[in-house]
């Protein structure tokens, strides 16, 4: 890399995993002039730590895991010995009864009784003979690889609840990317030989058993970056949003700011925003092709009730994913799992009653002491504290939280994406907004370290950053 590009201006849209991975790497590869800018009042989005009256709480639940050996170094070298292991243990929630999960054989046998067992591996041995064509939606993939009963009894449910839509309007590409090589046959094999790995030697990420988590929560990751850019001379400016992107000239950039007089210039523009925000910022705007593309791209949004419970224990899992369907609440998370240090009294356990929803929907909207009292309501409902024992709460919303693989999905992002490659090639897009795909925030960073490559003048593109085998997630 030559001094020239070393002094580029380098502008970051959006402080999360993606973007504060790019601003260190960018500034560890001996680029000049870097800066972030993040539109809230607090870095790592999604990834973020939130604190209320002492104690810490995750947006969702975050597993530091990854089969890329330098993300793992990249992590431990931020944090050190605050870096901890965790031993995993989540199980589902359905019909008044706690299943492991990941799924174990002889537990669902004993919970579901003899009967509805021997149906389950009847209708597994159905769907294999006699597979679902075209297997072109999540439940053609699911019931082709579980068979339906088992899919009905703990899949369908839960995943309409997650989405909002129905499993036949998801893309199967959703189930590939999460859950690819994973079958009710492997469960099986792997509970009887106790190996981790799928057919191919590689070990499957829904069945890992252990993960890392930092001691103060993730945004601690995060904010420890934050001042390892600061060090080397990057900026980091919160509470800075981005109001306009002109891009008629071919050399550079210019990035208007909310509260800023003049904008900033920039030789490359890396963006973690979604994107359909970020091309609403294009001046001039994009054609009417690319236009239509973006209003088709759908998002789901994401609140977290936390629950402050006056009890040392509730349950003993990181997290539990809540099949009933008459209750709202999709998942609770249970922070002084992940580390005892999220409370800030023994005496206390913090739940996140966690909720996937639409801006239109009536939850969005409702007022902060009614999300409370229905997640106290819920959390009474299936019984695991009574509601007396909860003392306090709030509640935290995530716009676009989790991009929608519906069935079109593919080729609206396409059309973005030669769009942008043709007339913007200095804008970079990364990460789970930039890319509009359900990444973790692991391969959040492997695409941010694709982008600095790029822009120092290697032969790479973050839109191919993607190892199937190494990011294979739950179907939750």
């Amino acid at each position: 890399m030559s001094e020239h590009s070393r002094q580029e201006k380098i502008v970051i849209l959006g402080a999360g995993p993606a973007g504060l991975t790019a601003g260190y790497e960018a500034l560890r590869r001996g680029f000049k002039n870097v800066a972030i800018f993040e539109r809230d009042a607090q870095v790592g989005g999604l990834a973020k730590t939130v604190r209320f009256k002492g104690h810490r709480f995750d947006i969702g639940g975050h597993r530091f895991f990854s089969k890329s050996p330098w993300v793992m170094a990249w992590w431990r070298s931020m944090l050190g010995k605050d870096f901890r292991p965790v031993e995993r243990l989540s199980r589902i929630y359905y019909k008044g009864r706690f299943f492991h999960y990941p799924l174990e054989p002889f537990n669902a046998l004993k919970m579901l009784g003899v009967w509805e067992a021997m149906l389950i591996v009847l209708s597994y041995l159905r769907a294999r003979l006699a597979p679902i064509q075209p297997e072109d939606t999540f439940e053609a993939w699911m019931v082709n690889r579980f068979g339906w009963r088992l899919y009905k009894t703990f899949f369908k449910s839960y995943t309409e609840k997650v989405w909002g839509v129905s499993t036949k309007e998801l893309s199967a590409d959703w189930a590939r990317q999460r859950i690819r090589e994973f079958t009710l046959g492997m469960v099986i094999r792997q509970a009887l030989t106790g190996s981790k790995q799928n057919g191919n030697g590689v070990i499957t990420k829904t069945l890992t058993r252990s993960f890392h988590y930092p001691k103060l929560g993730p945004g601690m990751m995060w904010e420890k970056t934050v001042r390892e850019i600061e060090h080397r001379g990057g900026l980091v400016a919160t509470q800075t949003s981005a109001v306009a992107l002109y891009h008629a000239r071919a050399t550079s950039l210019e990035i208007v700011l909310a509260r800023e007089a003049k904008p900033v210039k920039a030789d490359w523009v890396i963006s973690t925003l979604p994107l359909p925000r970020l091309l609403e910022l294009l001046v001039p705007a994009p054609p009417e092709p690319v236009r239509h593309a973006l209003e088709a791209l759908r998002y789901r949004d994401f609140l977290t009730v936390v629950l402050v419970v006056k009890r040392a224990h509730v349950f003993p899992d990181q997290w539990l994913y809540i099949h009933e369907p008459h209750v709202k609440v999709g998942r609770i998370q249970n922070y002084k799992n992940w580390s005892e240090a999220m409370v800030a009294d023994k005496k206390i356990t913090c739940l996140g009653m966690e909720y996937f929803v639409n801006q239109s929907d009536e939850l969005w909207g409702a007022a902060d002491k009614d999300l409370i009292a229905l997640a106290t309501t819920e959390l009474a409902r299936i019984g695991l504290v009574r509601p007396g024992e909860v003392e306090g709460g709030t509640v935290v919303r995530v716009l676009e939280a989790y991009p929608i693989y519906d069935r079109g999905y593919k080729t609206h992002v396409a059309t973005i994406r030669q769009y942008l490659a043709r007339a913007i090639p200095n804008l970079i897009t990364i990460g789970r907004g930039g890319l509009h795909r359900y990444n973790n925030q692991d391969h959040s960073m492997l695409t941010a370290r694709a982008a600095v490559a790029k822009i120092a003048g290697e032969d790479v593109d973050p839109w191919d950053v993607y190892d199937e085998d190494s990011y294979l997630e739950s179907v939750s």
